[in-house]
């Protein structure tokens, strides 16, 4: 059996983060998530990218308008990060001054989530695999109008090579192994899942006697 498929896993050494468009007015657009769960899978994946010191790249498109500012939490946890605030580009990638950050970042590896997905995660995606980038688009990190709008977002970019991911699987390839640093990814997955806060307190509860 020929099996070409190669398995090349998120390198925190090879990875960037992009956090695109998480913006007020269009983050009120986002109907596929809760609020509540929305906003805590995209300060989950801001607090990966802070734990892994991943480069990381903000961007807004027309903030001035009714897609309004980003949303602060982002600024807090990024103070010194790239802040891309594109005039009127769709697209991120049609931004010089986006594509520009990209590059200086070195890396190879672009972990991408916005709002919308079909159009700010999608267009910069495929457009970063057109220029030889390997994409990673996070999947819950990454909201929408509808499951129908979404899923076919996310059939668009995966034909075209793009990896889907969660902010959990984000975390953990990037971690490869426990022995890491315990108290570090426990502390991570404990902020933003209760139940795994559960799991940590008895794993504390156990070793700590």
């Amino acid at each position: 059996m020929d099996n070409t498929f190669k398995y090349n896993r998120l390198s925190k050494d090879n990875a960037a983060l992009l956090m695109v468009d998480h913006q007020a007015g269009l983050i009120s657009l986002v109907q596929d998530f809760s609020p509540g769960e929305f906003k805590n899978n995209v300060l989950a994946l801001a607090d990966c990218g802070k734990y892994f010191k991943l480069p990381t790249i903000l961007t807004t498109s027309f903030e001035d308008g009714p897609n309004g500012p980003i949303v602060p939490e982002l600024k807090e946890t990024f103070p010194d990060a790239s802040y891309i605030a594109r005039p009127g580009n769709i697209n991120a990638w049609d931004n010089e001054d986006f594509v520009n950050a990209v590059k200086k970042t070195g890396r190879k590896q672009l972990i991408i989530a916005g709002v919308v997905t079909e159009v700010c995660v999608a267009f910069p995606a495929l457009s970063a695999i057109e220029a030889g980038y390997e994409v990673f688009v996070v999947s819950d990190a990454s909201g929408t109008f509808n499951a129908v709008t979404r899923d076919a977002a996310w059939m668009r970019m995966q034909a075209a090579g793009v990896q889907m991911m969660s902010w959990f699987g984000v975390a953990c390839e990037l971690h490869r192994d426990w022995r890491n640093d315990i108290e570090g990814l426990g502390a991570l997955f404990s902020n933003h899942l209760p139940n795994y806060r559960n799991l940590m307190t008895s794993y504390f509860a156990i070793t700590r006697k």
